[in-house]
């Protein structure tokens, strides 16, 4: 990690950059997780005909299913997500 020093009195401080991954958003993720990544993703979801967000299908169905289910391919879902989050 990088730093710099900051001096204060006698006292040095080390002030540490701070540094935050965002996980991506896959087909073999359920939709909770996917939604638990990125919530900006629930349009996308919603425009294709997935209402049920909350529902226990979005606890277990991966985002791949979901699209199948719902007659969508699933390479043309991650395709809007990505879209949508800027990936």
């Amino acid at each position: 990690m990088e730093g710099k020093s900051s001096s204060l009195g006698s006292t040095n401080l080390l002030v540490k950059k701070e540094e935050f991954y965002m996980a991506s958003i896959t087909k073999d993720m359920t939709i909770a997780q996917a939604i638990a990544v990125d919530q900006n993703i629930i349009p996308v979801l919603l425009d294709i005909g997935m209402h049920c967000l909350g529902c226990p299908s979005a606890q277990a169905e991966t985002l791949e299913e979901a699209a199948m289910v719902h007659g969508i391919d699933p390479e043309d879902l991650m395709d809007k997500i990505n879209e949508q989050i800027g990936e």
